[in-house]
Parts: C-alpha cells; structure tokens; sequence
C-alpha cells in the first residue's frame, strides 16, 4: 500500500536513507510509524512533550503536535504537522521544525527522543 501524499512518501524515503547511512535507529522507527495508516500516526498534546522531554533536546512526533496543556522547556519539536495553537506555544519557548529539516540538521539522530 502506498501513501498518497507525495510529501509523507518523500519523507519516509528520506528517514530511511539517513538511517541506513548513518545506522540512526530512531529515523528508520520514525519512518516505520508513518508507513503505517494515517489514522495509527500520534496526536501529542504539548502537555505530553513538557512532561517527558528534556532541556535542549530534538523532540520527534510522527504525527501531529496539539495545543493542549503548556510547554516550558527550550526544546526543538519536530513533527510532521503542527496545530496553530501548538505551533504559538511551542515558540514562545523552543522552536518548531519540520521531520525534514530535523533529519537533515542531525543525520545521526543524536539527541532525539520520539514522543507518540
């Protein structure tokens, strides 16, 4: 079965290659989690980010962050879709990123922690 949205397909492709060129376990699980249906990817409150993520820290979401709850720690959330409100909170504080982007800035996938 094949995605239809041309951006997921691309992105998987581009998890996949990062983890075997830099053998980063944490992108091929990301790519597995959104090869899988879409009603499967994760919907993460930013109270769920806030109470298992660390300081300074690359936070991945396969899926989309919502705007629930409240984050005070200065971290990098990268997901595949943001809620308006998430994406407000999120910067106030941290910085938001695209998967893409995330995978490119760290192919080694160092320091990252999926949160589902």
């Amino acid at each position: 079965m094949s995605k239809t949205n041309p951006r997921l397909s691309s992105l998987v492709a581009d998890l996949k290659s990062a983890a075997r060129e830099t053998d980063a376990d944490v992108w091929s699980d990301v790519a597995d989690r959104l090869e899988k249906p879409r009603r499967t990817h994760a919907e993460v409150n930013l109270g769920r980010i806030e109470r298992y993520a660390t300081e300074d820290e690359t936070v991945v979401v396969p899926g989309k962050v919502l705007g629930s709850g409240s984050l005070r720690k200065e971290v990098t959330v990268a997901a595949v879709d943001f809620s308006n409100t998430a994406e407000t909170k999120i910067q106030q504080v941290g910085e938001t990123t695209t998967l893409e982007q995330a995978v490119q800035n760290n192919p080694e996938g160092a320091d990252v922690r999926v949160i589902r």
